[in-house]
């Protein structure tokens, strides 16, 4: 509004005439000049903080003058007008002030850019002087640096120490009385005495060339003995040899036993001898042979052979290239994969045999580019089992040791630096070649002497006879008592197919001498089916079921009514109880999730577990624990009350004795069997 203001008010022309009016517009501009500069002292003497409360008052009070005079014209009295022109003219003071205000902010801010650029001018003069400081430093300190790094020919040469040469050097070497003073001439002393000691000990060389000379004449006679005595040893080893049968002492087994193990891996090579020694001194049942091409071996570390030929055939080479065709990518890639998984001509078998006389063969390999070992497992049982479909998986190579210690399912490499090798063929992930080359089992490694930490990785694995040993003792352990396990198992799984639960007679005190409901179907299911069953729904989201566990399915019947049984194996049965999942379909469909009783039923099974081990070492656990379902869904359903709006009897009538039928809020069953009274009671 200042702005249109300005350009409608015409200015003001003073017309005069001749020069006075000239000198009057020299004497004004003189004046201007005078004031323009008085304001610039006039801003260092004045407060900005004042001039900002001037500020804001002069606004304040030009607001409220406005005001005024817009109350004076809407009220139309002609009276106000005087009024009105002396609000006009005290705004116009008001906006003077402002103006000038105005003025010295412009001001202020003009010499405050001056002083910044002044400071930054001074701020990049020093900055260019400490660059050109820095320079020098640097300069100065390469020089520094040069000469610091200067080595003379004597320094590579390493001296006696100072002690050593004053106490041991002649004094016409040594001169003390002016080495000790001059650094130069003592290093010069120095040098002396080392020439001095290298002649004598060349003289000394020369004396005991001439003993290694005698001694090296009396060994090549004695070696000539040798020979000569080795044929003789040969043939008494041959006459020897059916003492050694009769006394059961196969020396001459041994040897060629140890003499082949010489050209194992050193991983191979430990478990040999560690597993021999472990049979030695703790089991006599254990057998440790050699089996694999010794030549082959031998091969593998006889330098390649230089050809004589290689000009006279390098045309021919030439002609053959070019008539082949080339491999194609895919072709290479599966070239250098054969080469990346080769393994070593050499295994190492260990027969583990059990007191039934059932075996455990299990075959070591060593995959020589990947520096780790695998295991190929096969059972040999004294008497042939019966065919169980259910226990198909049981005993089967990909299963039979996976976790044998906990996590270790020997379906992924347990070196680090193998990912790195396998992207460079192509190859996903060792579980596809899992079942031509073994599992990689972390145990196996251990056996081997093979250690490969994931927090601090090591450049070169190098086997190890005290880890192999730590760890032989227990392995054999374990391993004998998976398969006593798993063969325990088969048998059981023979009979649950043909719907006979297996009590023995030292756990017939578990169970009363009747038991209506009965099994009458047992299967195994994949993990997915088990997965998408409702009533798993928390076993799986507990962590309890995973892929290397096992899974099955049974029904028991008693009338109408139907128990569904999901039941997770756990590769370390029977150490790890199978943990049972349960849904009885009578009267509609009744899972832990919405009948309390159900789940006092699981949790007979699954947290009172310990009470049906049985013997040690608890292979029939799992019998039991089916046994016992069969028993708490008798009583379940005995002590159901009578629907009244059916007619005719009592559809499962109660015929165990139960000191109470229900308890507590929830109506808890007794399901816990009282021996030798023979009476049901809640827990």
């Amino acid at each position: 509004m200042s702005s249109d203001s300005s350009k409608k008010r015409k200015p003001k022309v003073i017309r005069t005439d001749g020069g006075p009016q000239e000198g009057k517009r020299g004497k004004a501009d003189g004046e201007q000049d005078a004031r323009y500069y008085s304001e610039e002292c006039e801003v260092d003497l004045r407060d900005p903080i004042k001039d900002y409360e001037l500020y804001k008052e002069t606004c304040q009070e030009l607001q409220r003058l406005m005001a005024e005079i817009q109350e004076l014209k809407s009220r139309g009295v002609k009276d106000n007008a005087s009024e009105i022109d002396e609000r006009r003219v005290q705004s116009c003071v008001h906006f003077m002030t402002l103006k000038k205000l105005n003025r010295l902010a412009h001001i202020r801010l003009k010499k405050g850019r001056d002083q910044t650029h002044e400071a930054k001018q001074k701020v990049d003069a020093y900055h260019l002087q400490l660059q050109n400081l820095l320079y020098e430093v640097m300069h100065l300190q390469k020089e520094i640096t040069k000469c610091l790094e200067f080595k003379s020919k004597h320094e590579e040469i390493e001296l006696v120490s100072l002690e050593e040469f004053y106490s041991e050097a002649p004094t016409e070497i040594s001169r003390p009385d002016i080495t000790l003073t001059e650094p130069h001439q003592q290093t010069l002393a120095r040098l002396d005495w080392e020439l001095e000691q290298r002649k004598r000990l060349a003289e000394r060389y020369k004396e005991c060339q001439t003993i290694k000379e005698k001694i090296l004449k009396e060994i090549e006679v004695k070696k000539e003995y040798l020979s000569s005595l080795q044929p003789r040893l040969n043939s008494i080893m041959q006459a020897s040899l059916p003492v050694q049968e009769y006394l059961f002492m196969p020396f001459d087994q041994a040897h060629k036993q140890y003499e082949t193990a010489r050209h194992l891996p050193p991983p191979l090579y430990v478990l040999f001898v560690q597993a021999s020694a472990y049979g030695q001194a703790c089991d006599k049942k254990l057998v440790v042979a050699i089996e694999g091409s010794v030549e082959e071996a031998k091969a593998l570390y006889k330098p390649p052979e230089d050809s004589q030929d290689d000009e006279s055939d390098s045309d021919m080479e030439e002609e053959q290239t070019t008539k082949r065709r080339r491999p194609t990518l895919g072709v290479q890639l599966d070239d250098k994969r054969k080469e990346m998984l080769k393994r070593h001509p050499l295994s190492v078998t260990i027969d583990l045999k059990c007191k039934d006389e059932n075996v455990l063969h299990l075959t070591f390999y060593y995959l020589m580019n990947l520096n780790i070992m695998t295991v190929k497992t096969k059972v040999t049982t004294a008497a042939e089992l019966t065919t169980a479909i259910s226990a198909g998986d049981l005993l089967s190579p990909d299963s039979l040791l996976s976790c044998l210690y906990p996590g270790d399912h020997g379906k992924k490499t347990p070196n680090p630096a193998n990912q790195f090798q396998f992207d460079k063929v192509g190859i996903l992930t060792l579980s596809d070649y899992v079942t031509e080359l073994g599992h990689p089992y972390v145990w196996v490694q251990k056996l081997g002497g093979l250690h490969f930490p994931k927090d601090q990785p090591q450049h070169t694995v190098t086997a190890d006879n005290s880890l192999s040993a730590s760890h032989m003792e227990m392995t054999m352990k374990l391993l004998r008592t998976r398969l006593q396990s798993r063969l325990a198992l088969h048998k059981q799984f023979a009979s649950l197919e043909h719907g006979v639960v297996p009590v023995s007679s030292e756990c017939q005190h578990l169970f009363p001498t009747k038991i209506v409901s009965r099994l009458v179907k047992w299967t195994a299911i994949p993990f997915e089916d088990y997965a998408e069953l409702p009533y798993t729904k928390d076993v799986v989201e507990a962590g309890l079921a995973e892929d290397t566990h096992l899974y099955y399915m049974a029904l028991i019947e008693r009338g109408t009514a139907k128990l569904q049984v999901a039941v997770v194996l756990n590769p370390g049965y029977s150490a790890l109880p199978p943990i049972f999942s349960l849904c009885l379909n009578w009267k509609g469909e009744r899972t832990g999730s919405n009948d309390d009783n159900i789940r006092a039923m699981e949790s007979e099974v699954n947290v009172c577990y310990k009470e049906l081990w049985g013997p040690k070492p608890g292979y029939q656990l799992l019998t039991n624990q089916l046994q016992r379902l069969c028993m708490v869904l008798d009583v379940y359903l005995e002590t159901e009350p009578h629907d009244t709006t059916v007619e005719g009897p009592k559809e499962f009538p109660q015929e165990k004795m139960c000191l109470r039928l229900v308890r507590g809020p929830m109506r808890l069953k007794p399901f816990k069997f009282n021996y030798p009274q023979g009476f049901f009671s809640h827990r």
